[in-house]
């Protein structure tokens, strides 16, 4: 039957509990699990996944932002990329090409910011001079580094999502999924234009799912379940400037914005990957199989 989500905004149609299977009866599992610790910066891949409150464990726990607390990231400087987070017991790690490594500990008590986050205001921990030192003489221009404070609720956008939502500090949402038959697309198309194949990191996921055999089919994935957690599809992925920069070099080109607008484009944007929130803290690992508990009309995304 088709019903009204969460949020009101979108039909759902439920169906018999189900795992996804391709035509050839195999599962559709997970690939690939990531987390991106500092925000625009280089992401950590997973063999398994624990979700607290605000998604995948330390998945943009800290932000980089100017003396006034406005974000970065590698809209404005795509040197960002080159960041390489790890985190360590009780700290952080940070590389980058030209630099030697940082090590500094996880400051859960200290100063308190307000960061500026597209129209959201949050609430974060400076993490102290030493590594805004480091990142100020990487990037050029003088910059902080913030953690989110524990005590702090960052509510995910009420037009798609639940009163306790929250995300830490994404552009929005709290998961992005992303299937590989998705990308296979977008490159089957680049390269029949004479364009290089892009790998899965241009998109910064989260979780990335392989074996409907169907491009872009999350785009009407509506509750899913993978491990122990319930993921709930609320609204696609519009991509950004982020995508058009290597992950590996931040050199920077036209691709694939160009592509997504020849076949993409919704009225909000282009789009690619499945925005998710999430019932509650758990965890998956990649191999997982991904049931798909109901889709949405896409016509009403």
């Amino acid at each position: 039957m088709s019903v009204r989500d969460r949020s009101g905004s979108r039909a759902r149609t439920e169906g018999q509990t189900m795992t996804e299977t391709n035509d050839r009866g195999g599962a559709v599992r997970v690939t690939g699990l990531y987390r991106y610790p500092i925000k625009s910066c280089r992401g950590q891949a997973l063999a398994a996944a624990d979700f607290d409150h605000r998604g995948i464990a330390h998945d943009r726990e800290f932000v980089i932002v100017t003396p006034d607390g406005t974000f970065l990231t590698q809209r404005q400087l795509p040197r960002m990329a080159l960041i390489a987070p790890e985190l360590i017991d009780g700290g952080i790690r940070v590389a980058a090409p030209g630099m030697g490594p940082i090590t500094v500990e996880r400051r859960v008590e200290g100063d308190r910011l307000w960061v500026e986050i597209w129209k959201d205001r949050a609430v974060g921990i400076d993490q102290g001079d030493g590594i805004a030192a480091w990142l100020s003489a990487f990037l050029g221009l003088p910059v902080r580094l913030a953690r989110m404070a524990e005590d702090h609720v960052r509510q995910v956008d009420q037009t798609y999502a639940r009163p306790d939502d929250q995300t830490g500090f994404s552009d929005g949402y709290p998961i992005l999924l992303v299937t590989e038959e998705s990308l296979a697309e977008l490159n089957r198309r680049l390269v029949g234009r004479g364009e290089a194949a892009l790998p899965m990191d241009r998109f910064r996921p989260n979780i990335v799912v392989a074996g409907g055999g169907v491009p872009n089919e999350e785009d009407t994935w509506g509750d899913v379940r993978i491990g122990d957690v319930s993921l709930h599809g609320v609204k696609l992925c519009a991509r950004c400037a982020i995508t058009t920069t290597d992950q590996q070099t931040a050199e920077t080109s036209k691709e694939p914005l160009r592509t997504f607008a020849g076949y993409r484009k919704f009225p909000r944007g282009v789009m690619f990957g499945q925005n998710m929130t999430f019932d509650a803290p758990g965890s998956m690992a990649v191999g997982d199989t991904v049931a798909v508990m109901s889709r949405v009309d896409l016509a009403l995304v």
